[in-house]
């Protein structure tokens, strides 16, 4: 009876997660206007140590589950029966974001590094918009910017946290509550409940906080190294 029970719960803990990333998906394409798709997803093996592996064909995925494939990142899209109709056949898919253009993008570092640096960021009073969170990396959402302006803006720079990755034009993002092969993906620092599309920071805004907070450490340490 106890093994029924307990049976039971999990069903309704899986029905509750599939609902809510097919809730999620809707939010972010129809309410925030962000061009999303469906991830790769999970497969259950016995050749990893976590018991999962990436649906897609490559054995070696170095970002299991969190990845487009079939459909592709082209496809991304706010158009609400499309959405609906890719979490309905695919209930477990990671919600991904394809960043740029008009949706947002992203400046991600290292989980460890990013705590510290919204610690940083934090004590200088900066107002930050909604942060991602996975086990492994942390991203600050800012607002849509051109691969031409991030590279002026980091040429324009002495030194860059080399642990500093940007998600731009071309690029994507899993958004909670997807679920990758390095965990659960949350937010650290959630849209405001009841919001609109969510207000997001200027990138030279954050690349000038992250890199001050990287460099000034005593004997010229970063604290935004792995």
């Amino acid at each position: 009876m106890r093994e029924i029970l307990g049976r039971r719960r999990r069903l309704r803990f899986r029905r509750k997660e599939r609902t809510a990333r097919l809730d999620a998906a809707v939010t972010f394409a129809v309410e925030w206007n962000w061009p999303v798709l469906p991830g790769a997803g999970l497969r259950a093996t016995t050749r990893t140590t976590t018991g999962v592996a990436c649906s897609c064909p490559d054995p070696d995925c170095v970002v299991p589950g969190a990845h487009p494939y079939d459909p592709g990142l082209l496809v991304a899209t706010t158009d609400e029966r499309m959405v609906r109709w890719w979490w309905t056949r695919r209930p477990d898919a990671p919600v991904l974001l394809a960043t740029g253009g008009a949706a947002p993008c992203a400046v991600s570092l290292p989980a460890v590094a990013g705590a510290r640096a919204l610690a940083a960021l934090d004590a200088t009073g900066m107002r930050l918009g909604p942060v991602v969170a996975t086990p492994t990396r942390w991203s600050i959402l800012v607002a849509p910017y051109g691969l031409e302006r991030l590279g002026e803006l980091l040429y324009a720079k002495d030194s860059v946290p080399s642990s500093l990755r940007f998600h731009g034009e071309g690029g994507y993002l899993p958004l909670p509550p997807s679920v990758g092969g390095t965990g659960q993906v949350r937010w650290e620092r959630a849209p405001l409940a009841g919001s609109a599309r969510p207000w997001l920071p200027d990138v030279e805004a954050v690349v000038d906080a992250l890199v001050e907070a990287g460099t000034s450490t005593p004997g010229g340490g970063s604290r935004l190294a792995y």
